[in-house]
This record gives C-alpha cells, sequence and structure tokens, in this order.
C-alpha cells in the first residue's frame, strides 16, 4: 500500500512568509494524523528553539502518525532530533554535482563518507531512517544508485528520491525511479513547472511506494506535490484506494490556510473556491439532471458542497433552483423577469450575491422585506497605539442594543459586535470575508462581499462605499437580515 509523508509542517513551513507557532503545528499534526497520514515531517529541530519545542509537542501527543525531523549529514543535528523524542529523521544528503561543489564546495567522496558516518550515527541513536538524495533528479545516476545502495547497507530503512526544483518530467521519472528502488522509496517533488503531481503518479506506478507531499501544494517557490491532489487522482482516476479519510481533506485544507495565512487559489483542484461552483447555464442545468455531467467526483466525497452562483451566464433552471432553496416559489413570467434582470447585474460586471437574488425576487413579486435588524450608529476607534474597538446602537426585532467589541483591526472589531449584538436571535458566523477595488485612487469604492452561515444556512452579501468599513457592515447586515427572516414566510405570489 501507498504511503504518504507530510512535510507541511517542515518544506511547507518554508513558503515565504509562513510561520507557525508549536501550538498551531500541534493542531496541525493532529489533524494530518486523524486523516490517515503515516508519517509527519514535523520540522527541523536544530532551525531554533520554538522548533525543538514544537517538535516534542507532536512527539509526545500520541498520534497514530509516525513523528519524523529533517536532518542534514551531521552529527550534531541527529543529536536534535532524537533529543526531541522523534520517530525517524529525513537525513538529506546533497547528491548533484552542482549542490556538491558549489553548495557545499566537497567532491563526491566526501559527501558520500558524511552520508555513511550520519546514517550508522543516527541508527546507533535508534532511529528510523529516510536517506534523501537531495536534487536527485540532475544527479549522475549511478552514483546516486550506489548512494543509496549502501547507504541502505548501513542501516537506511527507507529511500527518498528529491526533485528539487522540479525538473523532472514524467518520462525521465518512469525511467529513473526503478534504477533506485533499493529499498523502500519515497517520491519528493517541486512544482516550478506544475509537473509535480504527473511526477509523483508516475513514480508511484514505477516502483516508489511513499509520496512526499503538503496540505494545498504549499512550499518554497512554486510549492510541492499537493496532498489532496495526489489522493484524489489515485482514488477516482486509479481506483486505489489510499485509506485517507476524504471526508476530512477539505476541513484540512482551510485549517491550513488559515494558519499559514496562504489563500487558496479560487481554481485550485479539489479544495479552491470554484472547484465545485457553477454558473453556466447549460452547465448547472446538466447538474440537475446528473452531477456526474460537470464534475469529476462529489463535492461531499472531500467534505464539500457543490454551489451554484447566478451571473449572466445563468439559465432559467438554475435561478428557479437558487430561488426554490432560498424559499421563493415564483411563477413563471416571474421567474422570466429575475432571470433578466440578474443577466443585467451580471453584465455590469458585478458579482451577484444571495443578497442581490432575494432583492430582485423581493421587487418582481412584491414582497415585503421587513428587516430584523436597523442599525443607527456605529462608532469606530482605531491608531497605531490603540487597539482597536467599535461600538454599535442597533435595533433587533425592535429591541435597542448597544455594545462593544475589539479586534485585530477596525473591520474586525465592526464584525465581531455586530454578530455579538443579533446573538439574541440567531448565532450568525463569517465564513468568508472578501474585498475589490472598483476604482483606483485612495478615495477608491470597495466591493465588500461576505458568506455567512445560520445553522447550515449559507448566504453571501455585497456593500459597496468609499469607507471599506462602512461596506463592510453594509454586506454584514444586509445578510444577517435575509438570514434573519421567517423561515416560514410565505415567498410566493399568486398574482401571473
Amino acid at each position: 500500500m501507498f504511503r504518504f509523508l507530510d512535510t507541511t509542517l517542515r518544506d511547507g513551513e518554508q513558503t515565504p512568509g509562513v510561520s507557525l507557532t508549536p501550538e498551531q503545528k500541534l493542531e496541525i499534526a493532529t489533524a494530518l494524523s486523524d486523516i490517515g497520514i503515516d508519517v509527519i515531517e514535523a520540522g527541523t529541530a536544530v532551525a531554533s528553539e520554538g522548533e525543538k519545542e514544537a517538535i516534542r509537542l507532536i512527539s509526545d501527543a500520541g498520534l497514530a502518525a509516525e513523528c519524523c525531523t529533517y536532518v542534514r549529514a551531521r552529527r550534531d543535528d541527529i543529536d536534535s532530533a532524537a533529543d526531541c523524542g522523534v520517530d525517524s529523521i529525513h537525513l538529506v544528503v546533497p547528491v548533484s554535482d552542482l549542490h556538491i561543489t558549489k553548495k557545499l564546495g566537497k567532491d563526491r567522496e566526501a559527501v558520500y563518507d558524511m552520508a555513511m558516518d550520519a546514517v550508522s550515527y543516527a541508527k546507533e541513536r535508534g532511529l528510523i531512517v529516510e536517506l534523501s538524495g537531495e536534487d536527485a533528479s540532475r544527479a549522475d545516476i549511478d552514483y546516486l544508485s550506489n548512494l543509496f545502495r549502501d547507504g541502505v547497507s548501513a542501516g537506511a530503512d527507507r529511500l527518498c528520491f528529491c526533485d528539487t526544483v522540479g525538473l523532472l518530467t514524467p518520462e525521465r521519472t518512469a525511467e529513473i525511479i526503478p534504477l533506485v528502488c533499493h529499498a523502500p522509496l519515497s517520491i519528493h517533488c517541486h512544482n516550478d513547472l506544475g509537473l509535480a503531481l504527473a511526477n509523483t503518479l508516475t513514480a508511484l506506478n514505477s516502483g516508489a511506494t511513499c509520496a512526499h507531499v503538503t496540505v494545498n501544494g504549499l512550499g518554497e517557490r512554486a510549492g510541492n506535490t499537493p496532498f489532496e491532489e495526489v489522493v484524489m487522482a489515485l482514488e477516482r482516476l486509479y481506483n486505489y484506494d489510499t485509506g485517507i479519510k476524504k471526508e476530512k481533506i477539505y476541513p484540512l485544507s482551510t485549517l491550513v490556510s488559515k494558519y499559514t495565512r496562504v489563500p487558496l487559489a479560487t481554481n485550485k483542484p479539489i479544495v479552491g473556491a470554484m472547484a465545485f461552483t457553477h454558473e453556466s447555464g447549460i452547465h448547472a442545468h446538466g447538474l440537475m439532471k446528473d452531477s456526474s455531467t460537470y464534475e469529476p467526483l462529489s463535492p461531499e466525497l472531500v467534505g464539500r458542497k457543490r454551489r451554484i452562483v447566478l451571473g449572466k451566464h445563468s439559465g432559467s433552471a438554475s435561478v428557479k433552483s437558487a430561488l426554490n432553496e432560498l424559499g421563493y416559489k415564483p411563477n413563471d413570467k416571474q421567474l422570466n423577469e429575475i432571470v433578466r434582470r440578474i443577466k443585467e447585474i451580471g453584465d455590469r460586471g458585478v458579482r451577484v450575491t444571495d443578497a442581490d437574488v432575494m432583492a430582485v425576487a423581493d421587487a418582481v413579486m412584491l414582497l415585503e422585506c421587513r428587516p430584523v435588524i436597523e442599525m443607527k450608529q456605529f462608532t469606530i476607534v482605531s491608531g497605531n497605539k490603540i487597539i482597536p474597538t467599535a461600538s454599535v446602537t442597533m435595533k433587533v426585532n425592535g429591541q435597542e442594543i448597544t455594545g462593544a467589541a475589539t479586534g485585530a483591526g477596525p473591520v474586525d472589531a465592526a464584525l465581531r459586535i455586530l454578530q455579538e449584538s443579533v446573538s439574541v436571535v440567531g448565532d450568525i458566523r463569517l465564513e468568508e470575508y472578501h474585498v475589490d477595488a472598483i476604482t483606483g485612487g485612495t478615495d477608491a469604492v470597495v466591493d465588500v462581499t461576505v458568506k455567512l452561515n445560520r445553522d447550515g444556512r449559507v448566504i453571501t452579501s455585497r456593500g459597496a462605499r468609499s469607507d471599506i468599513i462602512e461596506a463592510s457592515v453594509e454586506a454584514v447586515v444586509s445578510g444577517m437580515n435575509r438570514l434573519l427572516r421567517n423561515e416560514n414566510e410565505n415567498r410566493s405570489t399568486d398574482s401571473d
């Protein structure tokens, strides 16, 4: 069975600007173990005291996954790893002449001796050893093969072939991998030219038994092989049971994105915002008949939900379906007018939110929307030497409520107090917050789009103002009003 070594906490954390606390690393490691990862590369013990603390926390957590740390071919690195209580080490040795001469200033023989000594010493310290060839895709294959074979003789338990700067092709991978499988072999690919997934799958098909991956494809430069893509490609395209708890893929992805502060590309496979989102009328119509018409796999399989968004490409079927989900039952004449108005909004280059759809439907169907929330006033205090604080006075179902909250910034503070103020009538969570500048300059009009959730019911809403705080408040209040409307109110009419 193929195995997975996840290096999100080591190679992934080397993404420029990413730095995780020991507590965050432990939470991610726990999620990785729970989802079915075999080996967690928790970091580099010699990097810092914080790294050592994180590795100790993970190694002491009693996780099902093996705890591993990156080391160089140095005894002090190995001692640091062993002292942290890890199960195994990822012993990385430069094997290309470029790295040996330019980076280390040594020759092949010296590196060979360093590798053998490090393997032997690590075994003396009671560690599982994965001997890894750095820049293996540019190494002399005979030298690499000899080093790997002798490393196994010296005690290495596993081997790893590293495509350090993403220069492999699937054809070359298929040629090389069988020549170096002197022990269970891992494949470690970088995605500089977009071939990490293809090369990883080819390696697994050519004799490798373990894939090195990172959640969301994090890593230096263009990143590493994405965990979620390898798993679903094996499951869906090769009918291979990975043993991974696939329904936990999206929650894991969002957890890593939150802590690393690296947003997911909207069009990223499996976990991107648009991966299971549809607007085209033709596509939406096909999906309603059979979801496999325009989806390679069910979104629920990876812990997601399908979403139909409306815009200028939408047809009557998708608009009717969206309206029904929002509780509206228009007749045919009303539906045609609602579709026409939605297309008009889309033609203006504006994102159509759920609140927009509801407002259009209310207008066309002559329904009255009585606001649950009425904003009376809000005040924001912020500065470089003051904690951002927001205070509001609002009416919620006619009851006047005044409150204040602090936040990481003025917008955060404002949204926190809004959520607290409406808690008397419903628990509403902010799931997504997105800002676009509509015009240029310091007086730019900003378009704020939010996604709100109340008891599993999700709605999007928008606000557009020259002040980002006002736009944010407008978007959230509009969305909250829509979510707090009486769920049993009649949103159909008898008129033709």
